[in-house]
């Protein structure tokens, strides 16, 4: 027996889904940094190095147990002119992984070019302190911001550029990562190289292990690229 559907019944379906963003992780992570950055720009001087301080995965922080900043440092933007400049370009960058990742890995991604990078660099200079190779004041850096997940995810899109751009894109930009160590000559560069190692190493592992992306680039898909692109340009040379 046929069952008569009435307009009224697909209302609630197509009213709980037309406002679902097709890209949640980056809606998500975006908000929080607005949410950071506001409250963080209403505070004074001192108060604002003191959040800095305390959410940097510098030496002191972690060898002193506080792994949570593992995280909060990829919420805190030192400066908040640049942070505001930056969120967009950002967004753009992660609209465009999550779109060809998904969310979940583009997540993974990103942690572990954020985290993967920290945790190499605080290893470095722990060594680099013990040897009295850097001074111990090392130990209190800022060492906040979206870089090195952003760097990650860089690298990562060699896995959905077209085939024969992958070896260009790869070689590119690690180029760009080593000049840019060579310019700054700080630990901050340095992680920048290391995280998008770290996510180009995972690109390649997905081009083994998953089918290649090989639908071509939207309209939209190519401006997010771009921007993407002066993102990254502006991390290893800003």
């Amino acid at each position: 027996m046929a069952v008569a559907t009435t307009t009224d019944d697909r209302i609630p379906v197509v009213g709980s889904r037309w406002w679902r963003p097709r890209v949640p992780a980056t809606v998500g992570y975006l908000s929080a940094l607005v949410i950071v950055t506001s409250i963080f720009s209403a505070l004074s001087d001192s108060a604002q190095s003191k959040m800095v301080l305390h959410a940097s995965t510098n030496l002191h922080n972690l060898l002193q147990g506080r792994v949570v900043t593992l995280l909060s440092s990829a919420l805190v933007i030192g400066d908040v002119g640049t942070a505001w400049l930056i969120m967009p370009l950002l967004a753009c960058l992660l609209a465009l992984a999550e779109l060809r990742f998904g969310a979940l890995h583009m997540v993974r991604v990103f942690l572990a070019g954020h985290i993967g990078a920290t945790l190499l660099v605080a290893a470095g200079l722990w060594v680099a302190v013990e040897f009295d190779w850097m001074p111990a004041s090392v130990r209190w850096s800022e060492d906040v911001g979206i870089s090195y997940g952003a760097m990650a995810l860089i690298g990562a899109l060699v896995f959905v550029v077209p085939s024969r751009l992958r070896i260009a894109w790869a070689t590119v930009w690690f180029t760009a990562a080593v000049a840019g160590v060579l310019l700054g000559q700080n630990f901050t560069s340095v992680g920048h190289l290391l995280a998008f190692c770290i996510g180009s190493g995972v690109g390649y592992g997905m081009i083994q292990t998953k089918t290649p992306v090989t639908r071509r680039f939207t309209r939209v898909e190519r401006a997010l690229l771009g921007t993407s692109v002066i993102l990254a340009a502006a991390v290893l040379f800003g």
